[in-house]
């Protein structure tokens, strides 16, 4: 397939697989990620892992900031295809109707469940147990396309956003290069999604980020994980923002205290109560501290008995 013009369109290391797939497997002739950006307390412009890789092999970059309306150049290159994973911009019709064999997105979900943009922190927040790859045809209407094909991968009651994010980016490639050979002979499938069975993955909203303990414990543990280890979850302690990375379940029940007040303290952990019994807080990070364990949060309080009653909001 190395005679198959390829642009190639994403922006996040989600993406980096892919795009490596196709280099070894296509000739990628170019691609387009979103603009550089201001990044971290310094505000250094900083460009997208897609654009690095496209860097170090010498592809060239189109970096559009409104792709509807500065398309132009990405036509020019007379692609024969163009994949889509996690770009980040809904594509034109000009940009669509154009190559020989179509624009092709790479999903993190099993569609038609989790359409949007965040997938993999919904399967694990929603409490999904299996997800996948669908390799689909893009229309201009979100997630819509028939699909292709698709792999379905176990979410792990260990696993969280991170962990996941890394076994669908590499199942994402893989799956690519399997369907491509299908796509080009014109055999591969079209499958129309089942509109009664659609789901949806929104982006997350600074609200979703923050742990609501009048939950159950497996709902609030599934929210800590599907936030970890970006953007967090978080609650607030005597008006005090503090982020929850990790945390297990409790076996305790306390039917006469507060949901979200802290019941039990543990050599490496901060049990709270919730709706159903006890989460248990094991990584943490207080506003202006570094992550840590907490162990070392308690050790660093002189009077630990005076956390007990006090209350998560």
């Amino acid at each position: 397939m190395k005679d198959l013009k390829v642009i190639f369109m994403g922006t996040p290391d989600f993406s980096v697989n892919v795009l490596n797939g196709l280099i070894h497997y296509t000739n990628v002739i170019g691609v387009v990620t979103q603009p550089d950006k201001l990044v971290g307390r310094k505000q250094v412009l900083s460009q997208s892992p897609v654009k690095k890789v496209a860097l170090e092999n010498s592809i060239q970059v189109i970096q559009p900031t409104k792709i509807r309306e500065d398309y132009q150049n990405i036509l020019d290159l007379k692609p024969d295809l163009i994949i889509t994973c996690a770009y980040g911009q809904f594509l034109p019709k000009e940009i669509l109707d154009y190559p020989k064999y179509g624009c092709i997105n790479v999903h993190a979900s099993l569609l038609p469940k989790l359409r949007g943009g965040a997938p993999i922190h919904r399967a694990i927040i929603e409490g999904y147990t299996t997800t996948g790859i669908t390799i689909m045809h893009m229309g201009e209407k979100m997630d819509k396309g028939d699909i292709i094909s698709q792999r379905s991968i176990e979410i792990e009651n260990i696993d969280n956003v991170g962990t996941l994010h890394d076994k669908l980016s590499v199942l994402g490639a893989e799956l690519l290069i399997d369907t491509l050979p299908s796509i080009i002979s014109g055999e591969a499938h079209r499958i129309v999604q089942n509109e009664e069975e659609v789901t949806f993955g929104y982006n997350i909203s600074r609200e979703d980020e923050k742990i609501n303990f009048n939950q159950t414990k497996i709902e609030v543990y599934n929210q800590i994980r599907g936030l970890n280890p970006w953007p967090g979850a978080y609650s607030t302690i005597e008006n005090k923002a503090i982020k929850i990375y990790e945390a297990t379940i409790g076996e305790e029940i306390y039917k006469e205290k507060e949901n979200g007040e802290i019941v039990k303290l543990y050599k490496d952990g901060i049990g709270i109560k919730v709706s159903d019994g006890e989460i248990i807080l094991k990584v943490l990070q207080p506003s202006g501290s570094k992550r840590m364990h907490a162990r070392d949060y308690l050790n660093g309080i002189k009077e630990k008995n005076s956390l007990m009653g006090k209350v998560f909001r």
